[in-house]
């Protein structure tokens, strides 16, 4: 087994010999069960999620009003000081090179701290849109679902006998009862007692 490796040995390894017709040194089996050690990076190791946030913070900030007065003052400031102090203390002459430099620095870290804020903001769209579709699919079932139990429910209540309809058929009945009533003994001999008196 390689060094790497936990677990219970081959039982070739065990007899300490190779399977017959095997000449070359035993391969290390990868264990599939434990999780593979993390391999070492040149890179720095950061989170993601959290230069994520602060580029998105960073972005926000540049777009705002705020750091527009505070960058023209900053300039405006500088070229005055470049022109207008003593020869010994200014630090960028006339062509304000360091400046240009300086600004095209700011503008080459703010182009891609704005787009990696955009393609977040467009994960989050993505996921919002999808779970918007989704809940709209499970709105579209709920109605459909809910017009299906309406028709059964009309189509039921359309079976179900209503009080005019008991009361129409309990009249027929009693009609119906009248017709084929059997004459009763009284009724047959009610005619001959009113003979008698």
């Amino acid at each position: 087994m390689g060094s790497g490796e936990t677990g219970p040995p081959d039982r070739f390894e065990q007899q300490g010999r190779m399977p017959a017709g095997a000449s070359a040194a035993p391969r290390t089996r990868v264990r599939l069960d434990l999780p593979r050690a993390p391999r070492r990076s040149l890179l720095p190791d950061y989170d993601p999620e959290a230069f994520g946030r602060l580029s998105e913070k960073i972005a926000r900030f540049l777009g705002t009003g705020r750091f527009l007065v505070w960058m023209t003052l900053t300039i405006i400031a500088w070229v005055v000081w470049n022109v207008s102090a003593p020869a010994p203390l200014r630090f960028d002459e006339y062509p304000f090179i360091f400046l240009t430099l300086a600004l095209s620095l700011q503008a080459s870290y703010a182009a891609p701290l704005i787009l990696l804020a955009q393609n977040r903001q467009d994960d989050r769209d993505r996921v919002n849109l999808e779970q918007d579709r989704k809940q709209n699919e499970r709105s579209i079932a709920d109605t459909e679902y809910l017009t299906r139990e309406i028709a059964a429910l009309r189509m039921g209540l359309g079976e179900v006998p209503t009080r005019d309809w008991i009361r129409s058929e309990l009249e027929d009945l009693v009609r119906e009862m009248d017709e084929h009533r059997v004459p009763s003994t009284h009724e047959r001999t009610g005619g001959s007692d009113e003979d008698d008196r």
